[in-house]
């Protein structure tokens, strides 16, 4: 019988999981338990994808802000603590600021605007423009951005961020000046000693301060990035990628995420005798059109995916096809043709005009973005997405 359907996703439901449990156990005993009672066959090349935030509860890799706090003192010690660019949020940076403001003497908190680097506003655009402020040369106090632009909270969590952000630090009776600017060399006349809070640019931004006479400069990564006193820690993202835990800890971006995904690979090959590819994704990288919400608070999608999932896609268009290179044809000859030509596509087809309007995207970052959007991030309890049919074309 013909094939009608191209790519299947599934939630798998799973346990409630905890600290101690074995999370590559509880995986692919989850897959056999979901193909046995909703009837399909495990095929090579399906993939499993776990959110991060099970794996990092497995490990107990958690935080209180106690550590954060202490690691923060070890590197900074009296300074005041320029802590720049971070971005607007109680589930990911919130706690953190306690940390840091526990740890800290005094802290200026410098923000981008008119969003951060995710997209959370703090003033929209037209406004600026009708207050002629520019925002890649104008530095504002908060004074002088409250005399502007009064106070606006957040589309949709509906929080002032500067009086809560500048309120965490306040609650441990330490000075917090708020500026903002989007020059990090900005924050050098307040304090020499800087954390940099933002997450995918931050090696320019410590580039550009070491490079402008910086005495001491950190980023998230390098915070939490061995262990102290025992907390859970990450030695390639130390907080970033956290979130929020309880009021007083985060949890942590998971460890081994290498490892973890190459077990569950290698015991599904053992029990099924096929090869699933196995990847650990944490948000999606996908933008919101309407809070212009760029979903990408984690430093990477995905931490830890076996081999088969490296690359880009290698994908022609198919209307591209039908109304160029076969616009003369219909029904089944034109589908034969397109099939034929699929079927004999160039191992790399970058630059082709054929190619024009696919997604030019890593195929670890397009899957995080499917298993984001299927599992959610509230009460589905599908932290593990099946999905078949990915590597299918036209063809098959």
């Amino acid at each position: 019988m013909e094939r009608v359907v191209g790519t299947v996703t599934r939630g798998l439901r799973t346990p409630i999981i905890n600290k101690g449990d074995d999370i590559e156990e509880i995986v692919v005993n989850t897959v056999l338990k979901a193909s046995e009672v909703e009837g399909f066959t495990i095929n090579d090349k399906d993939i499993v994808a776990i959110t991060e935030s099970v794996v990092a509860r497995a490990q107990g890799n958690y935080a209180p802000i106690e550590s954060i706090a202490k690691d923060v003192s070890n590197k900074f010690g009296n300074d005041t603590v320029g802590v720049i660019f971070p971005i607007l949020s109680r589930n990911r940076f919130a706690i953190n600021l306690r940390g840091i403001a526990k740890g800290a003497k005094k802290i200026v908190l410098m923000l981008s605007y008119p969003s951060d680097e995710v997209g959370n506003h703090l003033v929209d655009l037209d406004t600026l423009d009708e207050k002629g402020i520019n925002p890649w040369t104008d530095v504002l106090t908060e004074k002088e951005y409250r005399d502007l632009f009064g106070y606006k909270k957040h589309t949709f969590t509906g929080i002032d961020y500067i009086d809560y952000y500048k309120s965490l630090v306040q609650e441990y009776g330490i000075d917090c000046e708020i500026i903002f600017s989007n020059d990090p060399k900005t924050i050098l006349n307040y304090t020499k000693s800087v954390l940099a809070c933002d997450i995918h640019s931050r090696f320019r931004t410590k580039r550009i301060l070491l490079k402008n006479g910086v005495q001491k400069v950190y980023s998230l990564d390098n915070i939490l990035s061995e262990s102290i006193d025992g907390s859970g820690y990450n030695e390639d993202y130390g907080l970033l990628g956290s979130n929020k835990a309880t009021e007083d800890g985060v949890k942590l971006f998971p460890r081994n995420s290498q490892g973890v995904v190459e077990k569950i690979q290698k015991i599904l090959v053992e029990k099924t005798g096929k090869n699933v590819e196995v990847m650990i994704y944490g948000d999606g990288a996908f933008k919101d059109p309407v809070g212009k919400i760029w979903e990408l608070a984690d430093p990477v999608v995905s931490p830890g995916f076996t081999k088969g999932l490296e690359g880009t896609p290698n994908e022609v268009k198919l209307k591209y096809l039908a109304d160029n290179n076969f616009a003369g044809l219909k029904g089944a000859e034109l589908e034969n043709a397109i099939s034929e030509h699929i079927r004999n596509k160039n191992a790399d087809l970058t630059g082709a005009m054929e190619a024009q309007g696919t997604t030019p995207r890593q195929i670890t970052d397009l899957l995080g973005s499917l298993c984001d959007l299927t599992s959610g991030s509230g009460d589905k309890g599908t932290p593990v997405v099946y999905i078949q049919g990915y590597f299918d074309n036209y063809t098959k």
